[in-house]
C-alpha cells in the first residue's frame, strides 16, 4: 500500500530496481536541466554578442557580471543541494512527516539566505566592479546585469529548494519540464529585448528575470501537490529547529564550495581583465563552453548523491558502489562527446558567441587556447565531481569541501604564477593542474567513506546505520 501512495503521488523509491535503469531515467533529466539552466546566459550572450549595438563590450559586460552573479548563485545551489540531500533521507526512509517538516522548515531557512543573497548583489556591485578592474566602457551595462539578477533572486531560490525538494522526492522530470518551457520563453524575450527594442545588456537581463519567474512558480505549484498526497497520520510543524540546523549543515559546504570556486573565478577574471580586453572576450566565450560540459556532469551527480542519500538511509551499501560507477560511466561519455565537439572546432564555437566581424584574431586565439587544453582534462574533473557527489551523498561534507577548496586553490594560484612566464595559457593550464590534484583527493575521500569501507577493505567491520531517520 505504501508503495502505491508513493507512485501515486508522483515519486520515486531509488532503493529498489535495477541501479542502470534507475539512474539513468533519474538522472537524464536532471541532466537535461543543467544544459537548459545553463542556456540561460549563453543565449544572452548568443544575442547580445551578435545583435547589441556594441557586442564585444556587450559580452563583456554579461561575462563579468556572470562572475558576480555566479557568487549569488552559490547561495541557492547550496539549499537545493542541502534541501535534497535531508528530504532524501527522510524519504528513503519513509518518514513522510519529516519530510513535509522538512519543506516547511526549509522555506523559512532559505528567505532568510535569500534576503542576505540579496542585500550583498545590491549593496556590493560597485566594489565589484573595482575589484575586477572592469572597464569603464561597458560597467554600466555590467551593473545592470548585476542588479536585475540580484532583484530574481526570490525566484532563483524558489526554483533551486522546489528542484531539490523534487529531486529527492525521485521526481526529477517535472523541474525538467517547467525549465524548458521557461527557457524557451527566455528565447523569444533576450529577442524582443535586445532586436527588436534595443535594450542590449538590459534587455537580456530582464529576459532572464521574468523566465526564471515563472519556472520558480509552476514548481512551486507542483510541488505543493505532490506534498499534499503524501501520507501523513500527523500535522507537520511550519519550522523545526534540529531540521533546520541539518539543513545548513548540508547547505553550507556546497554553499561555501559554489562561493569560493565563484571568488576563485572572481580573482581569474581580474587577472584577465588585466592581460586586455582581447583576452576578457576570449575566455568568456571558452569559460562558457566549459562550465556547460561539467554544469550537466555536476547536476548528474547531485542525483547521484540523492540516490546515496536514499540508500544509505536502509543500509543499502553495496548498490551505493554501483550506483557510483554507473554515473562516472554515465558522465565519462557526456565528457567525451563535449571533448570531441570542442576539440575539435573550438572557433566555431567561439564564434557562436560574437559577431565574427567584430572577433578579434587575438580573441579568438585566447578562447581556443582555453577550450582545447581545458577540455582536454573534462574527464579529469569527471572522476573528481562524481566521487564528490557520492562523498557528499554518504555525508561527508569534509571531504568535499577539502577537494573542493583545494581545486579553486590551485587554479587561482597557478594562474598568477603561470601567466607570467606563458600569458594567458597559463590560466589554461591552471584549470588542468588542479582539476588533476583535486581528482587524487576526492577519489581518496571516496575511498574512506565509513559505511563502505568494508565492500572496498574486506578486513574493515561495518558501521551499523544510524536509526534517527526510521
Amino acid at each position: 500500500m505504501e508503495e502505491k501512495l508513493v507512485k501515486k503521488s508522483g515519486t520515486t523509491d531509488l532503493t529498489h530496481g535495477n541501479v542502470w535503469k534507475v539512474l539513468l531515467l533519474y538522472c537524464l533529466p536532471i541532466f537535461g536541466s543543467a544544459m537548459v539552466q545553463q542556456l540561460y546566459s549563453l543565449v544572452d550572450l548568443l544575442v547580445v554578442g551578435n545583435f547589441a549595438a556594441n557586442s564585444n563590450l556587450a559580452v563583456n559586460a554579461v561575462g563579468n557580471a556572470t562572475t558576480i552573479v555566479n557568487i549569488l548563485l552559490a547561495f541557492a545551489l547550496g539549499a537545493n543541494a542541502g534541501c535534497s540531500v535531508i528530504v532524501a533521507q527522510y524519504f528513503g526512509a519513509k518518514n513522510h512527516l519529516k519530510v513535509k517538516e522538512t519543506v516547511n522548515t526549509s522555506i523559512v531557512t532559505f528567505s532568510v539566505l535569500c534576503a542576505v543573497t540579496m542585500v550583498l548583489g545590491f549593496g556590493l556591485g560597485n566594489v565589484s566592479m573595482d575589484l575586477l578592474s572592469v572597464d569603464s566602457s561597458y560597467r554600466a551595462d555590467c551593473l545592470t546585469y548585476l542588479y536585475v539578477y540580484a532583484g530574481s533572486m526570490p525566484f532563483v531560490f524558489l526554483y533551486n529548494t522546489g528542484c531539490g525538494i523534487c529531486s529527492a522526492l525521485g521526481d526529477s522530470k517535472t523541474p525538467f519540464i517547467f525549465l524548458v518551457m521557461s527557457s524557451l520563453l527566455n528565447v523569444v524575450l533576450d529577442l524582443l529585448f535586445v532586436c527588436v527594442f534595443h535594450w542590449d545588456v538590459a534587455g537580456a537581463a530582464w529576459a532572464t528575470f521574468i523566465s526564471q519567474a515563472i519556472s520558480a512558480a509552476l514548481t512551486a505549484y507542483v510541488l505543493a501537490r505532490k506534498l499534499k498526497k503524501l501520507p501523513c497520520e500527523q500535522k507537520p510543524r511550519m519550522f523545526v529547529k534540529d531540521i533546520s540546523r541539518s539543513l545548513m549543515i548540508a547547505s553550507v559546504p556546497v554553499i561555501l564550495q559554489n562561493a569560493f570556486v565563484s571568488v576563485g573565478n572572481f580573482f581569474v577574471g581580474k587577472r584577465i581583465n588585466d592581460i586586455g580586453i582581447d583576452a576578457t572576450t576570449g575566455f568568456t566565450a571558452a569559460f562558457k563552453l566549459v562550465s556547460m560540459a561539467n554544469m550537466g556532469v555536476s547536476q548528474m551527480t547531485s542525483g547521484l548523491a540523492n540516490f546515496c542519500s536514499q540508500n544509505k538511509a536502509v543500509g543499502e551499501y553495496k548498490r551505493i558502489v554501483k550506483g557510483h560507477l554507473v554515473v562516472l560511466v554515465y558522465c565519462l561519455i557526456t565528457n567525451a562527446i563535449f571533448m570531441a565537439a570542442f576539440i575539435s572546432a573550438p572557433e566555431f564555437f567561439t564564434r557562436l558567441f560574437v559577431d565574427s566581424s567584430k572577433l578579434t584574431p587575438d580573441a579568438l586565439a585566447y578562447s581556443c587556447n582555453f577550450i582545447v587544453i581545458v577540455t582536454s582534462f573534462l574527464p579529469v574533473v569527471c572522476v573528481k565531481i562524481v566521487c564528490d557527489g557520492a562523498v557528499r551523498g554518504c555525508g561527508g561534507n569534509l571531504g568535499f569541501t577539502i577537494s573542493t577548496f583545494t581545486d579553486l586553490i590551485l587554479r587561482v594560484a597557478f594562474v598568477y604564477i603561470l601567466t607570467g612566464p606563458m600569458g594567458f595559457s597559463g590560466v589554461s593550464w591552471a584549470w588542468a593542474i588542479g582539476w588533476s590534484v583535486s581528482m587524487f583527493i576526492a577519489a581518496g575521500f571516496y575511498f574512506a567513506i565509513p559505511c563502505l569501507r568494508p565492500i572496498f577493505f574486506k578486513n574493515h567491520k561495518p558501521k551499523q546505520p544510524k536509526p534517527d531517520l526510521k
